[in-house]
Parts: C-alpha cells; sequence; structure tokens
C-alpha cells in the first residue's frame, strides 16, 4: 500500500519511517503552535497544497512529496489494541462481608433532581480500574440502571435522577464485596421552582423540557472557561447571569489555541505534562471542579453543553488509545448523566481529529448512550465537513458554518435534510481578532441570529474582541463588552411571544424569510435589506394587526388600525427591519 495525495498527514507523520520527509515537506509541523500543528495533521497532502500552494510555491508540490514518500512501505496500523481492563472478582478477599461498607444515602430527593450515594470502600491498587459499581433502582415497574465511580480517598458514588415521584428502591452491584448488595430506599418530591427535568426534542425542529415547558436554546460559547481559577469563574457567572444566554458551549479538556495559551488549573488526570499523565487515573479535583460549575449553570436555567473531545491540544488527550477514549468516556457520563442541564456534543470540529474515525464516533455514541440513563441531547460538531446528522442516536444539529459568509441562511435546507432541530453553534463571533470568524460585527452576529430564527433554527453567540489581557469571552469567559447579546435578548423575547413559543418557516417570497402560522401570525425579516415600504398580501377578510419592529434599535411601532387583503406597509429605509402580523381576532 501506498500513501497518496488523500492520506491524512497525520497518518504519514505517525509513520516513524515517513516523518523525517514530511517534517522537511512541512516544517510547520515542527515549528508551529499545537493547534496549527493539529489542523496540518488532519488534513490530507491535496488539502495541505490547496491552502498553502502560495506559500509553496511549486506546481508538482504533492507529486514530489509522494515521491520521496513511494519506497517507505505503508500499512495501515496494526497497532495491537490495549487490552481491557476486567475487574476482578478477587479484589476484596472472601473474609469481606458483602455489602458491609458505609453508605450515605438521603431519605429524598426532589424529581429530576441528583439524588447520590456515597459509599466508603477499598482503595488499594487502582480503584479506578480495578473496581465496578452500578446500582440498579426500581420504582413500581420501573427500573433503572447506572453506573458509579470512584471519587478519591476511598469514596465511591452512585449518581441517579429520579424521572417519576414517589417511592424508589436501589440494589448496589460490584467487584468489590464491600460494596455489592447494598440496599436502600427513598422518596422522589415534587419539583423546586425552576426545575423544568432535562430536555427533550419537540415537534422534531424544537425543544422542551420534561415537564412541557418549551425552551429555545439562546447559546453563547466559552469553551475554557472552568480552566480559569475561580476569579474569573465567577465573574464569568455574573456575566451569564445577566445575559439571555441559556445554554454555554464548553469544553472538558483544557484548550491549547489563539489566546489561549495558559495551563489549567487542574488535570484531569494525575501526574503532569512534564512529567507524563497516567490516563488509568482520573483527577477527581478536576471533575469535582468540573461538576460543581455545571451545577452553577444549572442555578441560572442554562444548559451546559459539554464538549467531550477537541483538536486543540497539546497535552495528549486528542491522541489518547481507544481504551483510553472508553474509559474516559464512561467515568464522565457515570459522573454528569444525573445532571439534568447537561448536553454532550461529541467534540468541537470533529473532522480536525486525524486519529479518530467513523468508527470511533460510533463507539463513542455508543458508549454515551448507553450509559446515560437520562437520555441527554447529543450531537456531533463540524469544521470542514458536516456530521452525518441523520444517525439515529443524533437528537439535534450542532453545526459551523462551511461558507464564509452565509450561514443561517441555509436553516430551511438543512431541517428539510435532517428533520432535526438545527442549531448553528458557530456562526462566527462577534469581535475584532485577526481571524475571519472572529471579527463579524454586533450587526452581522444580530442579524444571523434572526435569519436563523424565522428559517425556524437557533443559532448561538460568541465573543473575541481584543482586550490587554487577552481575556477573550469566547475562550475564557469574563465580561461581555459586545453589541449583540441585549439585541439577541430582544429576538428571544419576540420568538417567546409567538404562538407556541417557537418559530417555524412559512413560504414567503424569495427575498424576505417569513416565519409564523399560516393565516394566523406572520413575522417577516428584511435584515441587510432597507426598503420603503413593502406590499403584503394576505388573504381577504382576515384582519391582522401590523408592528414595524426595527431590531437593532429594539423598538416596536404598533401602526394604527387594522390591515387584511392587499397593504402597503411604510418601512424607514433602514436595515435590520421586522414586521408582524397577527391576527385579529
Amino acid at each position: 500500500m501506498t500513501f497518496t495525495e488523500k492520506t491524512r498527514i497525520g497518518i504519514i507523520y505517525k509513520n516513524e519511517a515517513a516523518r523525517d520527509i514530511i517534517l522537511r515537506r512541512i516544517p510547520a509541523l515542527h515549528t508551529a503552535a499545537p493547534h496549527i500543528a493539529s489542523l496540518f495533521k488532519s488534513l490530507s497532502l491535496e488539502q495541505y497544497y490547496r491552502i498553502r500552494q502560495e506559500e509553496l510555491s511549486q506546481l508538482d508540490w504533492i507529486a514530489e512529496t509522494l515521491s520521496e514518500l513511494a519506497d517507505i512501505p505503508y500499512d495501515l496500523p496494526n497497532e495491537e489494541p490495549e487490552p481491557e481492563i476486567i475487574p476482578s472478582p478477587d479484589y476484596e478477599s472472601a473474609g469481606v462481608p458483602s455489602a458491609s461498607a458505609f453508605v450515605k444515602a438521603p431519605a429524598q430527593a426532589e424529581l429530576w433532581g441528583v439524588y447520590e450515594i456515597e459509599l466508603r470502600g477499598p482503595d488499594h491498587g487502582n480503584p479506578f480500574t480495578n473496581v465496578s459499581l452500578a446500582a440498579e433502582f426500581r420504582s413500581g415497574d420501573k427500573v433503572v440502571r447506572t453506573g458509579g465511580f470512584y471519587d478519591g480517598d476511598g469514596v465511591y458514588r452512585i449518581r441517579f435522577m429520579p424521572d417519576i415521584q414517589g417511592d424508589w428502591k436501589f440494589r448496589t452491584s460490584s467487584n468489590a464485596r464491600s460494596l455489592d448488595g447494598i440496599e436502600g430506599a427513598f422518596r422522589s418530591v415534587e419539583t423546586s421552582p425552576g426545575n423544568h427535568g432535562p430536555l427533550r426534542v419537540k415537534d422534531t425542529f424544537h425543544f422542551a423540557y420534561a415537564d412541557g415547558t418549551s425552551y429555545i436554546p439562546v447559546g453563547t460559547t466559552c469553551y475554557a472557561w472552568t480552566h480559569q481559577g475561580d476569579e474569573l469563574e465567577e465573574q464569568t457567572l455574573e456575566a451569564l447571569k445577566a445575559s439571555p444566554f441559556n445554554k454555554m458551549r464548553m469544553c472538558v479538556f483544557p484548550k491549547s489555541y489563539l489566546f489561549n495559551e495558559n495551563e489549567p488549573i487542574y488535570n484531569p488526570f494525575e501526574g503532569s505534562l512534564a512529567e507524563g499523565l497516567d490516563y488509568t487515573r482520573f483527577n477527581p479535583a478536576f471533575f469535582q471542579h468540573l461538576e460543581n460549575r455545571i451545577a452553577d449553570l444549572g442555578k441560572l436555567g442554562i444548559e451546559a453543553d459539554l464538549i467531550l473531545f477537541h483538536p486543540y491540544d497539546r497535552w495528549g488527550y486528542s491522541e489518547m488509545t481507544p481504551a483510553e477514549d472508553d474509559r474516559y468516556l464512561r467515568y464522565i457520563t457515570a459522573r454528569l448523566s444525573a445532571y439534568r442541564n447537561v448536553w454532550w456534543s461529541l467534540a468541537n470540529e470533529y473532522d480536525l481529529m486525524w486519529t479518530k474515525d467513523e468508527d470511533d464516533w460510533e463507539r463513542f455514541a455508543k458508549i454515551v448512550t448507553e450509559n446515560d440513563p437520562v437520555g441527554h441531547l447529543i450531537s456531533n460538531h463540524n469544521c470542514l465537513s458536516f456530521f452525518d446528522y441523520s444517525k439515529p442516536w443524533v437528537t439535534h444539529c450542532s453545526i459551523q458554518r462551511i461558507d464564509v459568509y452565509k450561514t443561517s441562511e441555509a436553516t430551511n435546507e438543512w431541517r428539510e435534510k435532517w428533520k432535526k432541530p438545527i442549531v448553528i453553534d458557530e456562526c462566527a463571533y462577534e469581535g475584532d481578532i485577526d481571524q475571519g470568524w472572529g471579527n463579524i460585527s454586533g450587526e452581522e452576529m444580530t442579524r444571523r441570529f434572526w435569519e436563523g430564527a424565522v428559517r425556524g433554527g437557533y443559532v448561538g453567540h460568541g465573543e473575541t474582541y481584543l482586550n490587554a489581557e487577552e481575556i477573550l469571552w469566547w475562550s475564557k469567559g469574563g465580561k461581555l463588552t459586545g453589541t449583540s447579546p441585549q439585541r439577541i435578548a430582544f429576538l428571544r423575547k419576540i420568538t417567546e411571544e409567538s404562538p407556541g413559543g417557537v418559530l417555524n418557516p412559512l413560504p414567503s417570497d424569495w427575498d424576505l424569510p417569513c416565519a409564523g402560522i399560516k393565516d394566523e401570525y406572520y413575522l417577516y425579516y428584511f435584515g441587510f435589506n432597507q426598503p420603503r415600504f413593502r406590499n403584503f398580501n394576505r388573504k381577504p377578510g382576515i384582519r391582522y394587526q401590523v408592528e414595524v419592529i426595527d431590531t437593532w434599535s429594539m423598538s416596536i411601532e404598533k401602526l394604527p388600525g387594522t390591515f387584511e387583503g392587499s397593504f402597503r406597509i411604510q418601512l424607514p429605509g433602514k436595515q435590520f427591519m421586522a414586521v408582524r402580523l397577527m391576527k385579529v381576532v
């Protein structure tokens, strides 16, 4: 087998015999920042040449590279998979009584709350890999099984989210005798204010909480906010509290990227970058901190859209072995699936993770869904090419733009293609950095939100304004300084006031998108067009109240009288205007 123009650079780099050649042909692999090197590795030779041909100045660069690689034997990696660590039934001696561990289990938990069983058990060997733990919960005919996890210092935990009120019983199972066969009971009581349960897809394209309350995702991105220390993290929470955002897109692992080069406060595994990380031993402090921040978001009514993998990495988390990946996924789902405000995003820019292929993403999805008894929302996020959102386990489409200018305008097409909610998590960011994805204006960010909304989708926000401290919201959090959040809040209010609290696209003129309910409610959005008037043609006999909405100044002008049939509405000749027609009963 030979290398071709379709071979990923990372595959060539991994081949020891070919590494010197590819480093000579692409010196930046050795000298570039980790996030750039990761990007290069994800590209094929053909893709790399396409984006760097001016710099390379060689028409035959690909042919010359392949010529040098021609004599190097290339076989697909045939590495022996790391054997799965099977917990032994002899982890504790036969003299240890079954179900003898100290247990702390509350007598009640609220519906859709976190019920936690704490167990004090053995800590010899490596409890992260040597001990298996789970529990079966029963209420009437309902049976739910959930995994437990080791939390360090001899402490084990099992977390469960009751989804019906009433009496529950549980029984543990473990290879450790002291943790096996422990029984208990508790009662699930009514919810506290603000607890509407976990989210579900509703009516194909939208979302609602488990109690039926409509949910309009108004998301923002702070990739590495939980790795910045308490002072900055608390500032981020204060900014969120005053914002319209009810979803936070965030990474589990720390991130190495532009304006985000500091070391994290905690490592997810024991050890250090200098001395090496032990991927068989999780660092409980890291995950305790993460879940505390998820709980903080929950108190604010904000969903935590957790990114499980990403390519922007200098620690090695993006290149863990399959066994290490799988162990991590089982651990994090055991820890976090009982939190009602969690979403799973398998990756940020999955297609830049050169060590993962389609089978890996399928395996990851299977592990997460099988170990998440709550059934949280789950998706995968793209960079250069869309993920296959038609897969049955995908609940919604988590999309990054693949066109430099058009993003939200394709929402109708994506709805029809995938028949799932469209969440454009990355439409570019309001800011002023040198990257094209991070320097759109507040007006353009707001326009993209409106375009997506009237086409039946949901657009996400991010902010990348430069400052002396290099604390950019999109990476580290801190303060919101842009002009779009308050306009996004205005759009959220408009959407909530719509019939059913959602917007669905309606057939409309070629130049004017529209959402609403036929003959009942129409919301038109003019975007960057600036007409002085517009003629509307509606069914005779139905009278409408008409409002002219300035989406930038956030004003609503209610026109006097009512309108029906064919009528003309005068407009101010400004951009970012909308018109709302509401049937008069």
